[in-house]
């Protein structure tokens, strides 16, 4: 802590030093503890006579050391170094003492102020300590949180556009995927159609078609699964729908308990889509 006051006393030539108080809070005995006095600056030119002595300054503390330090920015400090010599019974606050120090003309001194130190027991005695003996708390400094804010703003905006890109890309495959797979095209042309509508079987047969690389009847639907062989869970179904369009298209016409054919696309879809993955 820094004290620092501009009044000088002409009469006596007694100027109040710039001083470094040690901080006032955190000791018990033992403990050392330092004042730094400015004693060269723009402002302040003082050369002391002597250092203050090694000594016993009071109950409470004993001055350990002296010197003259220079500073990196041309100022010199006195650094006067103090060793706690007691410990109080309970929380305390003891005072190091005041003092001065002569030039070396002899005209002019120095004056240290006093500075209060808070000192801790070894051992409490005591229940708690008491309000007079406790330190206000400390004020909290407030963080800047706007690059913070700034950096989740950004990271969130990435995370929407890599999101809405992912699923635009998502959906671009499934549109791309169904127009280019057999079943799933067929499935698309299902949807607006009736089930029973000739133009429905004939795009199921495209895509059986597609599929084995050349046209099929029911007696080449082998050629289908050893070029689909995933379609083999579906093989009964398969060949029911063959035997249903030639009833239909070559016979006495649709049987009464035809084949669903928008169920059986939608089957041969899923599988086609799992193979394709």
């Amino acid at each position: 802590m820094a004290v620092a006051a501009a009044d000088t006393l002409a009469a006596s030539q007694v100027t109040t030093a710039v001083v470094e108080q040690p901080r006032p809070f955190g000791y018990v005995v033992g403990d050392l503890v330092t004042q730094r006095v400015l004693l060269t600056s723009a402002a302040v030119n003082f050369d002391p006579a002597t250092l203050p002595p090694v000594q016993r300054v009071n109950i409470w503390f004993e001055r350990r050391s002296a010197r003259i330090e220079p500073a990196p920015d041309g100022k010199r400090w006195l650094i006067v170094n103090y060793q706690l010599i007691n410990a109080p019974p309970a929380l305390a606050t003891v005072n190091l003492p005041a003092w001065e120090l002569e030039d070396q003309a002899g005209v002019a001194k120095l004056r240290i102020p006093a500075a209060p130190i808070s000192v801790a027991p070894l051992i409490s005695h005591s229940a708690s300590p008491t309000a007079s003996d406790l330190r206000p708390d400390r004020q909290v400094s407030m963080l800047d949180t706007t690059p913070t804010r700034t950096r989740l703003l950004a990271c969130s905006l990435a995370l929407g556009v890599t999101l809405i890109a992912w699923l635009a890309w998502w959906q671009w495959r499934n549109w791309r995927d169904s127009l280019g797979r057999p079943f799933a095209r067929a499935l698309h042309e299902l949807r607006r159609m009736e089930d029973g509508a000739p133009e429905a079987w004939q795009a199921l047969h495209r895509a059986f078609d597609q599929t084995a690389g050349r046209v099929l009847q029911i007696e080449t639907l082998p050629t289908l699964f050893e070029r689909a062989p995933q379609l083999q869970p579906r093989r009964a179904e398969i060949e029911r729908f063959f035997a249903d369009s030639n009833e239909r298209f070559f016979g006495a016409g649709p049987p009464s308990n035809a084949l669903s054919l928008r169920a059986l696309c939608q089957d041969l879809r899923r599988i086609e889509r799992r193979h394709a993955s």
